[in-house]
């Protein structure tokens, strides 16, 4: 089954009786999905009384941004690494099993 999305781009905010609203500017994407989620997707839609674009929609804005953030961070890490010292794998073995033992290494630096 084809689902209709709209990306949201460009948010502008729209003040309505004391309520805050994001109007934005949208794009249309066709996705494919199993008749099982489409079918929990409808019943979702259904309970929270919302169209299954906008929930399909808010779903893709949450994954993305999660995506991000996941990847940046990997990148800061590998950064750090390529910038300076850090201490192997081998140096952190040897002092975990050292540990409860009479002669406890100290911490790797």
């Amino acid at each position: 089954m084809v689902l209709t999305l709209l990306a949201e781009m460009k948010p502008t905010l729209v003040t309505v009786r004391e309520c805050t609203q994001v109007n934005t500017v949208s794009e249309t994407l066709s996705i494919r999905i199993d008749a099982a989620t489409n079918t929990r997707l409808d019943a979702l839609a259904r309970q929270s009384n919302r169209a299954k674009s906008f929930l399909a929609a808010e779903a893709i804005a949450a994954y993305v941004e999660s995506e991000e953030w996941q990847l940046a961070e990997i990148q800061a890490g590998q950064s750090e690494l390529d910038a300076g010292p850090f201490v192997s794998h081998d140096q952190v073995s040897r002092w975990l099993k050292s540990w409860g033992k009479g002669g406890e290494l100290k911490v790797p630096r």
